[in-house]
This record gives structure tokens, sequence and C-alpha cells, in this order.
């Protein structure tokens, strides 16, 4: 016992020695790491943010990439010190398997909201069906959209649901069709109707001219005669155009007696 004793304060000095330039060099390769891995984080932010990403995407992917980054420098630095680092590999990996799979509907619906700000089918303020929800967009988050309907209510939909489901954007198009079909009866003077239809599309200052209006029959049968007006629009004019021009086709097909 104390001939192991003295072996071992004499070669004391020496494994200290060797253990504090292994701990030197982790600290540099810690810290030179930490540097870079924030550097090149930094730099993917400033490259997204040039791209015109939504900040907060770009913000959550470079600190992603610098946790990554981080977390395979610190192994690296721990590895340096002679620590076996194959069972803390291990670890670390079935410990972020379980919290993926613990928490694998909020990981969904976080990747659906990065692909939402990156792709952008919509933004704030535009007119969607999207989740089965029709409403104007209030706010796009990384988990969720909020939605808000014409009554005034607010519906919050997960970005999951809204990656697996049509979206439509009635606000992306700078130009809209209103398709408006208009029955009469079957015995019914075809060119009447159609002066009538072509003076409620004169009196509409909004239509525009180029692609020009047009009064198409669309089917015709003893019983019935169906027509289809077809006429564009700005987008922004669509909902007040497309209201007036049903009301008026109504009142002058009614007041001629040739409503179906």
């Amino acid at each position: 016992m104390a001939d192991n004793m003295s072996l071992f304060m004499e070669r004391l000095p020496e494994m200290l020695l060797s253990f504090g330039a292994k701990l030197i060099v982790a600290l540099i390769i810690f810290f030179i790491g930490k540097w870079i891995a924030k550097a090149i984080s930094n730099v993917v932010k400033r490259l997204m943010g040039k791209g015109k990403m939504d900040s907060n995407v770009a913000q959550f992917l470079g600190n992603l990439i610098y946790g990554v980054m981080l977390a395979f420098v610190i192994i690296a630095a721990i590895a340096r010190l002679g620590v076996q680092t194959t069972s803390l590999v291990a670890i670390f990996g079935a410990a972020t398997l379980a919290v993926g799979m613990a928490l694998q509907g909020t990981l969904g619906n976080f990747s659906s909201g990065v692909m939402l700000l990156i792709f952008r089918p919509f933004k704030v303020g535009d007119s969607v069906i999207a989740g089965g929800i029709n409403g104007k967009v209030h706010d796009i988050g990384i988990f969720a959209t909020t939605i808000i309907p014409s009554d005034g209510r607010k519906v919050i939909v997960p970005n999951g649901k809204l990656s697996n489901d049509t979206i439509t954007n009635f606000s992306v198009m700078p130009i809209r069709r209103i398709e408006l079909s208009v029955n009469v009866p079957g015995n019914t003077d075809i060119n009447a109707v159609r002066d009538l239809l072509r003076a409620v599309i004169d009196s509409e200052s909004d239509l525009l001219k180029d692609p020009a209006p047009a009064i198409v029959m669309t089917d015709a049968n003893a019983a019935a005669i169906i027509f289809g007006i077809y006429a564009n629009v700005k987008n922004e004019d669509y909902g007040k155009v497309h209201a007036s021009m049903v009301e008026k086709v109504k009142l002058a097909l009614t007041t001629k007696g040739f409503w179906a």
C-alpha cells in the first residue's frame, strides 16, 4: 500500500500536467467552436433576412443551427478530456427521440408554421378559406394561424391542419371574375333578356373593359333558359360589385316578368 501511494504521489505532477494540457485544449475547442457556431448562426440569420424571410423563422432557424453545432462542440471538448462520448451521444439521441415523440403534434404544427412562413400561401390581411374557415388572416404564428370570419369570431387553426388542407386565397390575384347564373322561363325572348343583362353590365362602372364582360346562354330547355354573366373587377371591388349586380339583375328581370 505504501509503495502504491508513493508511486501515485510521484506520478501526480505528471498526471496533473497531462490533464491540465487536455483541459486547456478542451477549453480552446469549446470557446473557438462556440464562436464559430455563433458566427455561422448570425450569417444564416442575415442571409435569411436579405431573402425577405419572416423574422421569426429566421431567428428560430439561426438559433437551431447554433444549438446543434454547440452540442457537437461540447461533445468534442468532452472527448478531448479522455471521456468516452459514445454513451453520451446515445443518451442524447434517445432523449431527443423521446422528446420528439412526446411533442409529435406540436412539432408537426411548428414545421407546418415554418413552411407557411417560408412559402407564404397567404399573408396577414388576406381573405382565405383555410382549415375550413372563411375569413381574414389576422395572425400567422409558428404553431397556429388566427383567422377572423365576417361575423367577428376569432378562430385559431393549428398550422398542421392548414398544411394538410386546401387553401383558397381570394386576395392574392389583382383581378377576380364575377360569375352569375340567370334562369328565365323557356318561352322568354332571348334578345330581350340579353338587352336587360347588357344594361345591368353597362351600369356598373367598376367592371373592367378588358377582358370584356360576356353574356352567354349556357343551357336551354322547354322549362327554362339559363344565361351566364361573366365580368372582371379589381379584387378589392369584388364584394360590392357582385352584390350590386345580383340586386340589379333580379330587379330588372322581375320588372319585365322574365324571372323563372
